[in-house]
This record gives structure tokens, C-alpha cells and sequence, in this order.
């Protein structure tokens, strides 16, 4: 450490010197005349070296910083344990020093579950606030409002029932419309909302300046309650937009319409006990009875509350728990993003869940009450998605918040593993929360609960913003990507392969909505600090490497769908040139080559991103890769010889050939093995390194060679002729003779067999046809040869009764059957 400090000065000083001879000499002249130049950083340097204090003073500093570098790792972990209070002595033994903490934290730990349990104690003293004056308190300042509270709650319902007519016919709309109208028709939709709760409010406050009270003046209660409303059904807009009962294609939440009015009328009713008791009453009782009243008040509305939450969380477990192993969507989401995530290929999806077959036809009916049909028709298609009835069941409960059930879920479809628990649990956390809440309220000052109350109304919102971003992801996605149809006819499979990346995209998505949402949440009930770990080395870097990486698989993800694209592209026969067979193969083996190349270099960049040092890493697969050359000598042959087949275009994707012994069709050609599929429909996979020959039956032209056997009898220039006009009549035939390139070549006798005498002449066709052209060609000769009586020698078979050496035979009974008469 000391050599290091002192070349680290010595270095100072140096480039303090580089920098000033860098100076224009007129500058130092000026400056030499006006005043002496200061000393150098090399002249202070030597001057401390040069003074005995200033030497020794160095040098203890130096000790101190050495010892303090060589600190036992042992002392680090106490401190570490020890955190913001005094580590121990150092004369103690590491063991007992760790006990000290330990003993420290147990006791401080028992002495705060101590006042807390003092604290609980303390809850039922909470309701002793109330004096029994409240009621008359209350039933007097219900008198003194009601007037208003008539005029304003009138107005109110009256515009509201005229606003919900809209909001339908806004929704119809909407269900019509792209992306950008229905988000404008949501915003007014809103502000509609709000404009009515404001000339409501505005009504009131006239009323009440005006015709309450002497003329231009308003008493606090007024006051009290007219801002109490203003606020309320604020709060009651924002729930609306976010569930929007009365317009389901303006709904951002994905959940059904009986869970949007179901949560609708809850909500509904609690934040009017919230709002209006904590911004009403509260303070009506804390002006007229005493701050314990009102304190108690606050206590009993934050008791109901939580009451009523308990209630409708364990009430809706199971449909909820249904609705989060759907990925927090409605069945027909689910149902769409399953059938996109298989197939590639969006489909239209009923609200139940049900897949429409392309062409099926859907219907709907308006039913009375009686049960009578009274009218029937087919579904509009953009209604399909969404608007779908589902079939009703005994088994659906009255009460279901996200959406319907799916009828007897299998086991097997349920997620496993922590999340999946967690999903199929959600009451538990929730019910503890709701119940630490409640403590929180009951035992904590006014001012803090109340704070405590606005913390959990900042993580329901936050939760509901998640949902809602991630629901308008899923009903975005699960229509998938649709491209035109030049496109389309171009790059056939650009389309499927973009839809097959959409529900993985979507899965990533809701991840970093589900991690924000949880971040976002736990900093507003001061769990953590957000801001400050964001702003941290840690948060900076974590950050930082989850879009560099996002980025480097996003860049891949194109380069890989472009490639990809080109050669589909080269591959469509329907524009461009025609690819040969050969280009076929090649760019085949080309696209799976980039890809893997693709692979190596994104997992290198990846890696490279989040901090690990690839150098070794490339060293070491070098390492390998020469080991595994050794060890894998079969797979090195495979690939070698692979290339080598591919470079000398023996084979391509559609020949025919013979390859190790098994004759068939290239289905499939990579660069270590070939597949082929024998006439049976056997499929072979024939690695190269088994393959000494190839031949090949598809080059430039193939030839049918007919070896016909015929009688000793015949006469071979008869055979001839009869052979030729065969050929003619094969010829003759437009679809034969498109494939026959040439004249048929006699050659004459081939060979003298045991019963025959084989004759030669063969068919020059096109590659790939001699096989057709061959049975062909048979059937002709077949029948020339029944015209002109030319025998077509076969095996017989001749029965011999044995002689004695006398030479007598033994009989033979022959008997004939009787004639049927």
C-alpha cells in the first residue's frame, strides 16, 4: 500500500509537470513578472520527503491506512452484523462477540413484540371514545344537510342515468374502432363521468350559497359535505373507468361483465364509508363531541371496512385463484393466447372459451322472460371475441369477480411450483395484510392510520394500473399479428412465426409489470426506497444490464426473423427465380447454420452484458471443442463429410438416391446425417460418416432399362418390333411422352437363361420419371406381346410318377366329380 500511495504521487507530480510545460511561454513571462510562479507538486513532494516530521507523519498515515486494508475478515462480520449500534470490544473472541450481538438483538426483539402486545391491549380503549351524544349529533347535522344532500344526490342520479346511455353507445363504438378512437372514446367517457360529478357538486354549492343560510355565505357543514362529495365520487370515476360496468369494450381490467358490476357496487360502497365518515363525519364529531369520538368513529368505519374485504376475499377465493392461473385474463383471453401459442395462427374464441373453427357460423337469440325466443341471428364477427354468452351452469356461483370458472380444470393444467402455490393461495398474504392494516389503524395516532389507509389505497392502485396494462397487453396480443396479404404471399410463414413469438413477448411483459407493480408496492407502504435504490451503484447496474440485454435479444430476434424471411422469400416459388434444388438445400442449411452461429454470438453478448468475462469462457470452449474432437471422432467424420457431399452437390432436398445401402427420397439434409423415405415409408436417418457412395437418380436424366425374358421359339426380330411398337404407343400418350427424352434404345440379347431368352433395350426420361415411365411401358409390352401370341416363358411345374426298377408305375386314381344337373 505505501509503495503503491507514493508511486500514485510520484505520478501526480508528473503529469502536474506535463501540464504546465503544455503553457504558452508569453503567459509564464507575463506571469514571472507579476508574481512568483508557485511551487511545483514535485518541489512538495521532495519537501515532505526531505523534512524528518513530515517524513515520519507519512509514514504512520501510510501504517494506519496498511492496517486498516489488512483488517481480519472476522471483524468485518461483526460490523456487518453489528449494523448502526457499537460492534463489541475487539479484545473478545470472535464467538463471543457474535453471541453479544445476537443476545442484543433477541432482547430488542422481545422488547418490541413486548409494546406491541401492549399496543393491542390497548384496542377496545379505543371505542370508549364514544360518549353516546353522537347519534343526536349526527341525526342534527342530517338535518342541516338534507336539503343539499337531496339537491345534489338528484342531480346526480339524473345525469348518471343519462350518461349511462352514452357510455353504451360510446362502448358499441368502440367495439368497431382501433386502438387510438377507443382510447379517445375512454378519455371521454371519463371526463363525461367527471363533468357530471362536477355540476353536481356545482349545483350544491349554489343551493347552498344561495337559498341556505343568509345570501353569498355557506356554513362549514355544507362545506364539509359538498367537498366530502367532490371527492367521493372522484374516487368512485377513477373505479369506474378502470371497470367501466356499462361498456365492456371500454373496459381496460380484464374481467367479465359480472365481475365489473360486482366489483362495482362493493368498491362503490366502501369508498363511501371511507370517504364520506373519515371526510364527513369524522370531523363533525371531532368539532362537536371530542377528538376520542371521532377517534373511535374512524376506528369502527376502518373495522367495517376490513370486515367487508375479509368478507369478499374469502367469499371469491376460488374464481379469483381460476382468474390468476389464467394469467389475470378472462377465459376467452386465455382460451385465444393458448390457441396462438400452439398453433401460431389467432383464432375467433367465445367468451366461454370455446374455439370457432374457420367457417363455423355463431348465433345469438334474445330470450323473454317466459323462456320464449324472440329473436335469433347470426353473431357479428366482432362480437365473437368478447361478447360471446357463456351457457349458464347450476354450478357458476352467484357471486364471481374475475370472470367465469373453467368447469372441472384438470390438475394437470394448474401451475406448479412457488408461483403456482402462491396463485392458488392468494387469500392467505391478502387476509394477513388486511389484518396488520386494521392493527395499524386501531393502534396508531390518527394522522398515521389515516396514512397508513392512503398507503394501501397507493398499492391497490398501483395493482389495478398492473392488471389493467397487462390486460390491454393480452387483448392487444391474442389477435395476433395480422400482415397484408402482399406480404403474406411473399413471406408465407412471416406471419406464423410472429405470432409464435407473441405469447412468449407477452409472458416477459407481464414479468416486468408483475416486478414493477411489487417494487412500486412495497415502496409505498416504506418497505423500501425505490428512488434511492434506483439511483444506487447496484440499481444503476441492474437496471442498466436488463435493457442492454432486452436490446441485444431484440436485435437478434429481427436479424434472426430477416434472415429467415429472405429465405423463405428465396424459397417461394410464386415470385422471383425458382430455386433449384441445389439452392434449396443450401439455403436451408445455410439458415440453420446462421441460426446457431446466432445463437453463439447472442449468448456471448448476453453474457458479456451481465459481467461475466467471456475471454476464459472462449478459451475454454476451445479447449473443449479440440477435446471433444478427440473423443467424437464419428461426429467430426459426420461433418466433415457432410461438407464435402454438399460442396460436391451430390445429393439435394427431393432426390432419389442410394445412400448406405437404403435407396429413397431426401426429405431432410443437415450437415451431419441425411433422412430418407424408402417406398415402404420407412423414414432412415444415415449419418455421413456410414456413407462410402452415393448414388444419385436424379441427375440430368434417368433411364429405364427393361430386360424382357421371351420363348426359345420366338423369333428375336418379331420381339423387336413388337418391343418398337410399344414404344410407339407409349409415345403416344401425351402424358408419357412429355417425360421420355429419346428414342428407345435397343441392344439386343442380353443373356441365355434357364427358360428364356432375356432381351436388352431401355428409355432415356426425364430425372425422377423412369420409374413411372417403366411400369408404363410394361403394360403396353404386356399387351403387344397377348396380340401377337409371343410367349412370356414362367416356371411350370411337372408331376412325375416314380418307375419301379421292373418299370411298372404305380397307379393313379383319377376320379371326376358328377355333374350338377
Amino acid at each position: 500500500m505505501t509503495i503503491f500511495r507514493f508511486w500514485l504521487l510520484t505520478l501526480a507530480a508528473l503529469v502536474a509537470l506535463a501540464l504546465g510545460s503544455l503553457s504558452p511561454s508569453g503567459a509564464l513571462a507575463q506571469d514571472a513578472e507579476a508574481t512568483p510562479p508557485p511551487p511545483s507538486s514535485l518541489d512538495l513532494l521532495l519537501d515532505v520527503i526531505e523534512d524528518d516530521q513530515s517524513r515520519a507523519a507519512l509514514i504512520e498515515e501510510l501504517r494506519a491506512a496498511q492496517q486498516t486494508a489488512e483488517k481480519p475478515v472476522g471483524d468485518g462480520v461483526v460490523d456487518a452484523l453489528a449494523g448502526e449500534q457499537a460492534p463489541p470490544p475487539e479484545a473478545l473472541s470472535f464467538s463471543r462477540r457474535i453471541a453479544l450481538i445476537t443476545q442484543e438483538v433477541a432482547e430488542s426483539s422481545a422488547a418490541r413484540l413486548a409494546a406491541l402486545w401492549a399496543q393491542l391491549n390497548t384496542i377496545p380503549a379505543v371505542f370508549d371514545g364514544f360518549s353516546g351524544n353522537e347519534a343526536g349529533v349526527l341525526v342534527e347535522a342530517l338535518q342541516q344537510l338534507a336539503l343539499i344532500i337531496v339537491v345534489t344526490v338528484a342531480v346526480y342520479l339524473v345525469l348518471r342515468r343519462m350518461g349511462k346511455a352514452l357510455y353504451r353507445r360510446m362502448g358499441a363504438s368502440a367495439a368497431e374502432s382501433g386502438v387510438v378512437r377507443t382510447v379517445m372514446l375512454f378519455l371521454a367517457s371519463g371526463l363525461i363521468d367527471a363533468l357530471i360529478v362536477v355540476v353536481a357538486w356545482a349545483t350544491g354549492y349554489l343551493i347552498a350559497t344561495l337559498f341556505l343560510g343568509n345570501f353569498g355565505e355557506i356554513g362549514i357543514r355544507q362545506t364539509l359535505y359538498l367537498n366530502a362529495f367532490l371527492l367521493v365520487e372522484m374516487a368512485k370515476v377513477v373505479m369506474r373507468m378502470a371497470l367501466s360496468p356499462s361498456a365492456r369494450d371500454l373496459r381496460p381490467l380484464p374481467v367479465s361483465d359480472e365481475a365489473a358490476a360486482y366489483l362495482a357496487s362493493r368498491l362503490n360502497w366502501i369508498i363511501s364509508l371511507v370517504g364520506y365518515g373519515q371526510l364527513l363525519v369524522v370531523p363533525i364529531l371531532n368539532a362537536n363531541v371530542s377528538l376520542a369520538a371521532g377517534r373511535a368513529l374512524s376506528a369502527l368505519v376502518a373495522l367495517v371496512v376490513v370486515a367487508i374485504a375479509i368478507w369478499m376475499v374469502l367469499r371469491n377465493r376460488r374464481p379469483v385463484a381460476e382468474w390468476l392461473q389464467r394469467g389475470a385474463q378472462p377465459v376467452h383471453h386465455h382460451a385465444a393466447e393458448q390457441h396462438l401459442a400452439q398453433t401460431g395462427t389467432p383464432a375467433t374464441v367465445t367468451e366461454d372459451g370455446i374455439v370457432v373453427e374457420e367457417g363455423a357460423v355463431l348465433t345469438e337469440r334474445a330470450v323473454a322472460a317466459d323462456g320464449s325466443v324472440l329473436a335469433e341471428g347470426p353473431m357479428p364477427a366482432e362480437r365473437r371475441l368478447s361478447t360471446a354468452e357463456a351457457p349458464e351452469t347450476e354450478d357458476t356461483p352467484e357471486e364471481f369477480p374475475m370472470a367465469e370458472p373453467e368447469a372441472d380444470a384438470e390438475p394437470d393444467q394448474r401451475r406448479g411450483g412457488a408461483l403456482g402455490f402462491l396463485m392458488r393461495h392468494w387469500h392467505w398474504p391478502v387476509l394477513l395484510y388486511l389484518v396488520v392494516m386494521l392493527m395499524l389503524v386501531l393502534v396508531q395516532p390518527a394522522d398515521a392510520a389515516f396514512r397508513s389507509l392512503m398507503n394501501s389505497g397507493q398499492v391497490l392502485v398501483v395493482i389495478l394500473l398492473g392488471i389493467t396494462l397487462s390486460g390491454i397487453l393480452t387483448r392487444a396480443m391474442v389477435r395476433g399479428v395480422q400482415l397484408p396479404e402482399t406480404v403474406n404471399a411473399r413471406l408465407p410463414l412471416l406471419e406464423r412465426r410472429l405470432n409464435t413469438f407473441v405469447p412468449k413477448a407477452l409472458f416477459v411483459l407481464r414479468a416486468l409489470i408483475f416486478v414493477g407493480v411489487v417494487a412500486i408496492a412495497l415502496n409505498a407502504i416504506n418497505l423500501i426506497d425505490l428512488r434511492a435504490w434506483m439511483a444506487s451503484q447496484i440499481g444503476l447496474r441492474l437496471t442498466g444490464t436488463i435493457f442492454s440485454v432486452g436490446a441485444v435479444l431484440l436485435v437478434a430476434f429481427i436479424i434472426w426473423v430477416a434472415m429467415t424471411s429472405w429465405v423463405d422469400y428465396r424459397l417461394n416459388p410464386e415470385f422471383g427465380t425458382v430455386a433449384t434444388a441445389r439452392e434449396k438445400t443450401l439455403l436451408t442449411l445455410a439458415r440453420n447454420a446462421f441460426t446457431i452461429a446466432l445463437f453463439v454470438i447472442t449468448l456471448m453478448f448476453v453474457l458479456s452484458e451481465i459481467g461475466l468475462d467471456i475471454a476464459p469462457l472462449l478459451a475454454s470452449a476451445g479447449v473443449l471443442g479440440l477435446a471433444i474432437g478427440f473423443g467424437a471422432q464419428k461426429l467430426v467424420q459426420d461433418i466433415i463429410t457432410g461438407i464435402f457431399i454438399q460442396f460436391e452437390n451430390a445429393m439435394n432436398v427431393g432426390d432419389v438416391v442410394t445412400a448406405g445401402s437404403t435407396t429413397g427420397v431426401v426429405e431432410k439434409l443437415t450437415i451431419r446425417s441425411v433422412s430418407l423415405r424408402d417406398v415402404s415409408g420407412a423414414y432412415h436417418l444415415i449419418p455421413f460418416s456410414s456413407v462410402d457412395m452415393v448414388s444419385n437418380f436424379m441427375r440430368d436424366f434417368g433411364y429405364f432399362v427393361c430386360d424382357m425374358g421371351v420363348a426359345y421359339r420366338e423369333n428375336i426380330a418379331d420381339v423387336k418390333q413388337a418391343m418398337h411398337d410399344a414404344f410407339d404407343m407409349l409415345r403416344a400418350d401425351p402424358e408419357q411422352a412429355a417425360k421420355i427424352m429419346d428414342e428407345l434404345e435397343w441392344f439386343g440379347v442380353n443373356a441365355f437363361g434357364d427358360s428364356a431368352v432375356v432381351v436388352r433395350a431401355r428409355i432415356k426420361c426425364e430425372p425422377g420419371t423412369q420409374w413411372g415411365v417403366g411400369r408404363a411401358y410394361n403394360g403396353y409390352l404386356k399387351q403387344v406381346f397377348d396380340e401377337r401370341n409371343i410367349e412370356i416363358p414362367f416356371p411350370h411345374q411337372t408331376i412325375f410318377l416314380g418307375e419301379s426298377k421292373q418299370g411298372a408305375t404305380q397307379p393313379f386314381h383319377v376320379r371326376t366329380a358328377p355333374e350338377e344337373s
